[in-house]
């Protein structure tokens, strides 16, 4: 039996801040059987399309992104916020509403051998996202896709991301940010 997952995640009016509504996508994650479906779709969208390894992005992407690797029989790959990955690492600088932050992956995991799924929670205004790619792609791997629990399409992050020429999937959108 198909559970409908958006009528598994809460919103939470004026979170953060007056006017957002917050999608929290906890509600999901705790509901055993909808965990398990939301990560076993993101994973068969994907299947048999010679994906090595996934990536997600710190920090809700780690819970799809290492649940959709496991289902894939893949390896996953953390993409962290800057100094959080011992060793040597390479890094994405991208552009925040007030400043710039930092992405890094381990130098040596990919290479052009590489297909690779990036996986997370939610895809707003898309900025983290298309670091990751730039990130992924620098490492001479090739980004299949990404894949996101829910779109939020006013935002325009899916669309950037697709303008990067990246297959962009979501298991659901939610009109407003």
């Amino acid at each position: 039996m198909s559970l409908d997952l958006k009528a598994l995640v809460r919103t939470i009016p004026d979170y953060p801040k007056k006017g957002i509504l917050f999608r929290d996508i906890t509600t999901l994650i705790e509901h055993p059987e909808g965990f398990k479906q939301s990560v076993e779709e993101i994973a068969n969208q994907y299947r048999g399309q010679g994906i090595t390894h996934v990536a997600g992005i710190e920090a809700r992407g780690f819970i799809f992104g290492a649940g959709v690797a496991i289902a894939l029989g893949l390896g996953f790959i953390p993409v962290r916020k800057k100094g959080k990955l011992p060793g040597e690492t390479i890094g994405q600088n991208y552009a925040l509403e007030y400043g710039v932050d930092t992405i890094e992956i381990h130098a040596d995991v990919l290479d052009d051998r590489h297909v690779v799924l990036l996986v997370d929670d939610l895809i707003a205004t898309g900025g983290t996202a298309v670091a990751a790619v730039s990130l992924l792609r620098r490492t001479g791997a090739v980004v299949k896709g990404a894949a996101f629990v829910i779109d939020l399409p006013v935002l325009g992050g899916a669309a950037k991301l697709a303008a990067e020429g990246v297959e962009v999937s979501s298991l659901m959108a939610f009109d407003g940010h």
